[in-house]
């Protein structure tokens, strides 16, 4: 997972903010930002003010709108790797390169952790060394509502261990998890070539695929007010490939054609779509070099979830 960053300029954290009075040591939290100096200061403020005291490294993806300096200047409490190109999800794997604590939150630069939620989510990763992720449940900003893919996590059908803290997940959602450090590095982190938009896939199978469990823990909350310095079209056309990406690294070969087919089926007839399918298709070379089908066990998750990916009215290909 180790990565070149030596152009980055990095600004280390202060050591005593980890030995501030009610700091939990076990928990860090990584964020990364692309052009949004506004949203990501806000989310500095709200992590700075947590009673948990979080390690947070920031990385900056490249921003050419001033985003490292105002992080300098406005929180020199946190830790900033500011890279000189964007690297997407793989700006996560920096950020947890750079950390030493058992447990790292995820962050996005318009999602904030609710104060407790990083002491609970260490807690309970204490008490069930056999959990790699925790997903919380997302409050969409401003009116704090549920996401609607917050029923999906709570009515998960995907069957785990006995005795897990939340309902068992085949995938997670970084911008509002938990992971178990030693699990992540293990399983290599985020892939580089798949970027950013559903990205989460490929990593979940690797993790199940290695025995780990992903959980669903509703007594955790992020909170997500959606930034609209965004392209919805550029991030559609990305979870388009990647979904069919994941999908013919790790299914079985049947399962790998009824998801494709699904997954065909189910886009609007569009220029996005078409280039989602067709970078898709451009990757088969090395797909199919690095192709890796699951074993049984892992398997069994993604095959519970085909129904309600069917069904699902929250991860609908559209922009």
């Amino acid at each position: 997972m180790e990565l070149d960053v030596t152009a980055a300029l990095r600004t280390p954290a202060p050591v005593a903010r980890r030995d501030a009075p009610g700091a939990d040591p076990r928990v860090a939290v990584a964020v990364i930002t692309h052009q949004r100096r506004p949203e990501v200061l806000t989310a500095l403020e709200r992590l700075r003010d947590l009673p948990e005291r979080p390690h947070v490294v920031v990385v900056d993806n490249g921003s050419t709108d001033g985003t490292a300096d105002a992080i300098r200047a406005q929180h020199p409490w946190a830790e900033l790797v500011a890279c000189p190109t964007n690297l997407g999800a793989i700006g996560r794997n920096v950020a947890v390169d750079r950390l030493d604590t058992p447990y790292v939150a995820f962050c996005d630069d318009d999602t904030w952790w609710d104060a407790g939620s990083l002491r609970e989510a260490a807690d309970v990763l204490d008490a069930h060394p056999q959990v790699a992720v925790l997903t919380a449940r997302i409050l969409v900003e401003p009116g704090g509502r549920e996401d609607p893919i917050v029923a999906e996590l709570r009515d998960s059908p995907v069957v785990g261990a006995p005795g897990l803290p939340g309902p068992a997940l085949g995938s997670f959602l970084a911008g509002a998890s938990v992971v178990r450090r030693s699990a992540f590095v293990a399983a290599g982190g985020f892939h580089p070539r798949l970027w950013l938009g559903g990205e989460e896939e490929l990593l979940a199978a690797d993790l199940a695929a290695a025995g780990w469990e992903l959980c669903y823990l509703p007594s955790l909350t992020v909170h997500h007010q959606p930034s609209r310095a965004r392209d919805p079209h550029v991030r559609r056309r990305d979870g388009i490939r990647n979904t069919l990406w994941f999908t013919w690294l790790r299914r079985p070969l049947p399962a790998a054609v009824r998801r494709t087919a699904h997954v065909v089926a189910s886009l609007p007839r569009d220029r996005v779509s078409a280039a989602g399918v067709a970078r898709a298709f451009g990757g088969l070379p090395w797909v199919l070099r690095d192709r890796r089908p699951l074993p049984p066990h892992a398997e069994a998750r993604f095959r519970a979830l085909e129904e309600s990916q069917r069904r699902s009215t929250a991860r609908r290909y559209v922009s």
